[in-house]
């Protein structure tokens, strides 16, 4: 940004997501380099199924708390002031924190 200003601007958001592409794609070599792969392959589609999961839950509690709505129908009713502060990017970083206190706080107390 400081240094190619138009370069950043043109690549948007491309580089953010071919990061997160490495990590992901890196960590499957990781687990697939040392199990079989039928294993491997298992591996990958319960990995994709938690990450589907988890961004599914995490849109929905932003979207419940940021708008009142879900997929356009009012939940929280008329009256509910929505919040902007989790439709914005903080919002998620806040949410997933909250989401994972309380997911640490379930499994906890089943213990």
């Amino acid at each position: 940004k400081a240094f190619v200003p138009s370069l950043d601007k043109a690549l948007g958001l491309y580089i953010p997501l071919i990061v997160v592409n490495c990590l992901i794609l890196a960590r499957a070599e990781a687990y697939a380099s040392k199990n079989g792969p039928v294993e491997s392959a298992v591996d990958g589609m319960a990995m994709g199924l938690g990450f589907t999961l988890a961004l599914t839950i995490l849109g929905a509690v932003r979207e419940i708390l940021g708008a009142g709505t879900i997929f356009g129908f009012a939940i929280l009713g008329a009256s509910y002031e929505p919040a902007l502060l989790f439709i914005l990017p903080p919002g998620a970083f806040l949410t997933l924190g909250f989401l994972m206190a309380l997911f640490n706080k379930v499994v906890k107390k089943k213990a």
